[in-house]
């Protein structure tokens, strides 16, 4: 059980290998510790995108450690906010949780000219989910 005050953000998608972690990164690297961050998969790849990567060290966030990985009842239990990428209703559904779908396209396959529109986009979201979940009153 979360006994943490920070709010927490679980993004989901099918590999966990781009869309979710990139919208996990940026939430971790601008929120600044501010929110619990996870990431996982219904079906999680064996690694990261390398192009989602390559994207994502240009935005200056360097995701080459990160590891997909297999999205748990648990995760979503411990989680105030659950967005989901594509991962349809594999998602588990709990009570008082907000629960978004992000529809975006799949980088899974894409060279990094693909990528970047992807990685932007999901910046932007999260840089609206983060004044959303932290007002400036705070």
């Amino acid at each position: 059980m979360n006994t943490n005050t920070k709010p927490s953000v679980l993004f989901v998608c099918v590999h966990n290998a781009g869309r979710s972690q990139m919208a996990a990164a940026f939430l971790m690297n601008l929120s600044a510790g501010q929110i619990e961050v996870r990431s996982a998969g219904t079906a999680p790849a064996d690694t990261v995108n390398s192009a989602v990567v390559a994207a994502m060290n240009e935005a200056g966030l360097d995701m080459s450690t990160e590891v997909p990985k297999i999205l748990t009842t648990a995760a979503v239990k411990e989680s105030d906010v659950v967005i989901t990428m594509g991962c349809g209703d594999t998602c588990p559904i709990f009570p008082g949780k907000r629960y978004e779908d992000w529809k975006l396209d799949d980088p899974a396959g894409q060279g990094i000219e693909a990528v970047r529109p992807i990685r932007d986009e999901i910046r932007a979201r999260v840089e609206i989910l983060i004044s959303e979940l932290l007002p400036a009153t705070q």
